[in-house]
């Protein structure tokens, strides 16, 4: 009889069973996997393992089923794997006796079960009062990540971004509480991703680099050394990755650049910017746009606002990422920021809000922009330079032209 600790995988995906049963292996662990509801059922019932990891989307029943029934007469250890988005699935689970949650996709599923997460440890709170700072956020449950999007980093951040559809508002919430316990990171599971969304991916994890590099603090020499060779790095195999998700190598190094990026590394010491995600996060809000899209479409039109801010930090950029060799510093800033630019529109990702979906705004759409950006002219964004309504308004404009 081995000795070795036993855990049931109830999952339907061929893909990820494999892959998670291949990963605990490799660790001393022995598997079991269950491809339905029923044959779970008979394998923990038969097998008492020590640990369960559990799909609540089976083809035969609702993964809650099963927690139910292992719950009447055992107390094993049970791991929710889900990519539910329905925060009523997950609080359920919990309710039952799953004692962490797994998110197995990109930033949006990951973000979703920190809120999930939040939500059931603190159950007499509404979890909106959270990200609108109304209610302190003080526990919260365990979640682990098998990441399949690389994007959002939201991996190894201490970052989560909610949308309220029903009262239109977009909020990012930022805790060590949203850091994950674990998260895998495998290239192979992204390599059926599309086009676009890898496209998407590469600009994000460029952009949250970006939002940090862009700040006040100027002697911070190894963090800058260190974001900007992030940078360069996602700038070459990124094309890689679009071109073709398949390529192991590209993936890899976009998808660990990914979890970096936003993990706090590329900005430790400085102050940071995050204009441009604002700034986009009021493009998401109304329209429902893609969030890379959101991100590309402004940040050229904010950096050519902002650069007389510091002309030779923008200088730098384009010296040490993009390897201009201007002498004077306003001409390499400008170089810098048309070469970025150009590299999104290499790789597919809009420039002007007028190549999103939404289209071209008129007046009184860049005005509510600007509102829903500035919190209803009762904040202002930024770090690098501080930007209040009428400058995010100057900034959407300049977006907005052809």
């Amino acid at each position: 009889m081995s000795n070795k600790y036993l855990i049931v995988i109830v999952e339907d995906e061929y893909n990820i069973s494999s892959f998670v049963s291949a990963v605990l292996q490799a660790n001393v662990f022995d598997t079991m996997v269950a491809r339905n509801g029923a044959e779970a059922i008979i394998l923990i019932t038969s097998h008492c393992p020590d640990l369960v990891l559990l799909d609540l989307g089976l083809p035969d029943m609702d993964g809650q089923g099963i927690i139910e029934n292992v719950r009447g007469w055992s107390n094993v250890p049970i791991i929710v794997v889900s990519a539910r988005t329905r925060e009523r699935d997950k609080v359920m689970a919990l309710e039952s006796g799953a004692e962490l949650i797994l998110a197995v996709g990109g930033g949006s599923v990951i973000d979703t079960c920190k809120a999930i997460a939040h939500g059931a440890a603190n159950p007499g709170t509404d979890i909106w009062e959270f990200w609108k700072r109304r209610a302190p956020l003080t526990k919260s449950m365990p979640v682990g990540v098998v990441l399949t999007i690389p994007a959002a980093g939201s991996e190894t951040s201490d970052s989560a971004v909610l949308t309220n559809a029903e009262a239109g508002e977009k909020r990012g919430l930022n805790t060590p509480f949203n850091r994950p316990a674990f998260a895998i990171l495998d290239p192979l599971l992204a390599a059926t991703l599309p086009v676009h969304q890898v496209a998407c991916g590469v600009s994000d994890i460029l952009m949250h680099t970006l939002d940090r590099y862009f700040n006040p603090v100027t002697d911070n020499a190894l963090t800058d050394e260190l974001a900007e060779a992030l940078l360069r790095v996602v700038l070459e195999y990124g094309p890689a990755a679009v071109r073709d998700a398949h390529d192991e190598t590209a993936m890899s190094e976009i998808m660990w650049a990914g979890s970096l990026s936003h993990n706090g590394l590329t900005g430790l010491g400085g102050r940071k910017d995050f204009a441009t995600h604002q700034l986009g996060h009021a493009l998401s809000e109304k329209f429902d746009v893609y969030h890379g899209d959101s991100l590309t479409a402004v940040w050229s039109s904010w950096a050519r606002s902002v650069m007389d801010e510091s002309p030779a930090r923008f200088a730098r950029f384009a010296r040490n990422v993009w390897h201009v060799e201007e002498a004077d510093d306003t001409a390499a800033a400008l170089a810098g920021i048309a070469k970025q630019e150009a590299f999104f529109q290499s790789i597919g990702m809009p420039v002007r809000l007028g190549e999103l979906s939404c289209g071209k705004q008129d007046e009184a759409g860049l005005a509510d922009l600007a509102s829903r950006c500035s919190y209803g002219k009762t904040r202002t964004i930024g770090t690098f330079r501080v930007l209040d309504y009428e400058s995010i308004l100057a900034i959407y404009r300049r977006a907005n032209e052809a």
